[in-house]
């Protein structure tokens, strides 16, 4: 019997079948959609051929597969050249069309870097003899796209690990961490110099020379090369000391000292390690954990978690391979990796092949390094069980909010909150915001703020008023034509007059009343106090104190309100200091508006800078910088 007639099942299509049967034995990836056309699961395979074949030939039971396999109406192939490109292919789909079966890890921000500024050699110096900023590098924290011209070391699990280090570098080092533009307008050093954290180089207190010397030997740190750092700086001192410059020499001797202490203080055994990553897995309640730690430069920096989502009772080997498939496409590799589990030889290949990087996969460590895998493994137990403890709670004050108000949901999970806030200083920059509960949490994504206009300033009701009609007129519609969906509670913070102008909108769009629910604040405005006002003509409701439902309400006003204010606050400050000047200026979008408020820390820095210094600014010519400087003039 060929193997084209061993794919048989009654419950898929025959054209289904017979696709399958005829698939090549080549590199590839396939994608399974069910009969709404929606994106049940994409995978990669070194054969095509033998791995579709293996869902359709064998019995999956009730597993999460099962259930994939028995919705699989239609599939999708791609031939590629190698496993390493299928690899590639893959996780690219996984990331951006988020199958519903895949093990998903969403996005998180991106790492965090340390930079060091490379001097710029053809910048003048300043009027004063001394130095411009572009000559003298700089240490910083930095998070974004890596820029050639300048020096950067990570990643970082965190922005407190690279404060750690910028503050290790300051201490033995003294590089600037000044912006460029105090650095330019120092006529005296400042606190940092007195606190021996810098060296002065604004005012000419350190030769640009030895100041160079201090920032290789910075970099080299970061590196990981300790002893050579330690053998360069007692080699300048004792060249010193026989040219009888003992005060130079002394200095030297400091910092050696600064930096055995510090060393000392970290208590590092780097085995020989350099740059690694130990990643521990815990699978337990339908969850999963994934604890990501980092050494860099011999020095273990911290971890952070990740949490995927579609894992339901997966193999941790399962999870970690799906995590190293997926995060180092963005990330560079380390190329030693410590594993809890033992990962599929063929995946390191792959990432070898996609990298270039050679990469050392370890899953029974000893010595130093069982150490660092099994402090990851107990921060990886640790963060699931905080994770499981805190969905449990969440999901314990929906159910009681549901029963408090007798919502009528079918399922708990899909459960949708709305609540909107309106902030505003003396009817100044008044603005709305609406934020969403959905799947047991905050979906910070969905979050909208509204400008409201044409109204009467401090006019509360009159800006309820608009953004409800903004927010929902045209979901009404959809409603109606039965495309659309309502929340199934929207939170109004306020009592009865703004719960009466939210039933006004509802009634003039034909929605349902029973939606509508104020929150309305007790006696003294007493935080558990709260009482719950209904648009429908039911009585007010005080849930109690200790009501999980009050306090699920209350984390969702409270949220609105954050909202609400950052949002107001932030438009009031763009007013007050001129930023919206900036926006004005033909030729600055966005992405350079973003760059010039970052480099000079907003709008009046901006208005400071003179046209030399804007110049310095990436992607601003010397025509727009004479733009930008007489603009704001």
């Amino acid at each position: 019997m060929s193997e084209e007639t061993e794919v048989t099942s009654p419950r898929h299509p025959p054209e289904l079948l017979q696709q399958v049967a005829s698939l090549p034995a080549l590199p590839g990836v396939y994608r399974y959609f069910d009969a709404q056309e929606q994106l049940l699961y994409v995978g990669k395979a070194i054969s095509l051929k033998k791995r579709v074949t293996s869902y359709f030939q064998k019995e999956h039971g009730g597993t999460r597969i099962g259930h994939m396999v028995s919705k699989i109406v239609r599939l999708e192939t791609t031939v590629v050249r190698s496993e390493a490109e299928a690899l590639l292919l893959e996780n690219n789909l996984i990331k951006t069309l988020k199958p519903k079966y895949n093990i998903l890890f969403r996005d998180d921000k991106s790492y965090p870097y340390l930079k060091i500024t490379r001097a710029d050699g053809r910048k003048a110096a300043q009027s004063s003899g001394h130095p411009s900023a572009p000559q003298v590098p700089r240490v910083v924290y930095y998070r974004g796209a890596v820029d050639k011209r300048h020096d950067y070391f990570g990643p970082y699990p965190s922005v407190w690990a690279v404060r750690e280090a910028i503050q290790l570098l300051q201490k033995v080092f003294r590089l600037r961490t000044c912006e460029d533009t105090v650095f330019n307008n120092r006529t005296r050093p400042c606190l940092l110099f007195q606190i021996k954290r810098c060296s002065g180089p604004c005012v000419g207190h350190i030769s640009p020379a030895d100041y160079q010397n201090d920032v290789d030997s910075a970099m080299r740190l970061l590196r990981g090369e300790t002893q050579e750092v330690m053998s360069g700086i007692e080699q300048r001192m004792m060249a010193h000391a026989e040219r009888l410059e003992f005060e130079q020499a002394a200095e030297l001797r400091n910092q050696i000292s600064a930096l055995s202490k510090v060393l000392h203080q970290q208590a590092v055994d780097t085995v020989g390690d350099q740059d690694v990553d130990i990643l521990a897995v815990k699978v337990q309640g339908g969850k999963a954990c994934v604890n990501l730690a980092m050494v860099r430069g011999g020095r273990h920096l911290g971890d952070r978690p990740y949490f995927p989502v579609h894992v339901d009772q997966d193999d941790p080997k399962d999870v970690l391979e799906a995590f190293l498939s997926q995060h180092y496409l963005d990330v560079p590799v380390p190329p030693t990796l410590i594993t809890s589990h033992a990962v599929d030889k063929d995946l390191i290949q792959a990432l070898i092949d996609q990298t270039g990087v050679r990469i050392n996969a370890i899953h029974q460590p000893r010595e130093q390094r069982r150490a660092w895998l099994d402090m990851a493994q107990q921060n990886a137990d640790i963060q699931l069980a905080r994770l499981l403890a805190e969905e449990g709670s969440q999901q314990a004050r929906t159910r009681s909010l549901v029963e408090a108000l007798d919502l009528v949901v079918d399922d708990m999970e899909q459960l949708r909150v709305e609540c909107f806030d309106i902030s505003h200083t003396s009817g100044e920059s008044t603005q709305a915001s609406c934020v969403v509960y959905h799947h047991h949490k905050m979906q910070s994504s969905e979050y909208r703020r509204y400008n409201i206009e044409g109204i009467t300033p401090g006019d509360d009701y009159a800006a309820m008023r608009q953004v409800l009609t903004r927010r929902y007129s045209k979901l009404a519609e959809a409603v109606q034509a039965g495309e659309g969906k309502l929340p199934d509670l929207v939170l109004i913070d306020g009592g009865k007059g703004q719960v009466s102008m939210a039933r006004e909108v509802f009634e003039s769009l034909g929605l349902d009343l029973s939606r509508i629910v104020g929150v309305e604040k007790g006696e003294g405005r007493k935080v558990g106090l709260e009482e719950l006002v209904f648009a429908d003509g039911r009585e007010k409701v005080y849930l109690g104190r200790d009501s999980a439902a009050l306090m699920l309400v209350a984390q969702i006003r409270d949220e609105a309100h954050r909202f609400a204010i950052t949002g107001m606050r932030a438009a009031r400050a763009k007013v007050r200091v001129g930023g919206s000047k900036l926006e004005d200026i033909a030729g600055i979008g966005p992405k350079k508006r973003a760059k010039l408020l970052q480099r000079f820390g907003g709008a009046r820095g901006v208005a400071d800078a003179s046209v030399q210094d804007l110049c310095s600014v990436e992607g601003i010519s010397p025509e727009l910088a004479q733009t930008i400087y007489q603009a704001l003039r």
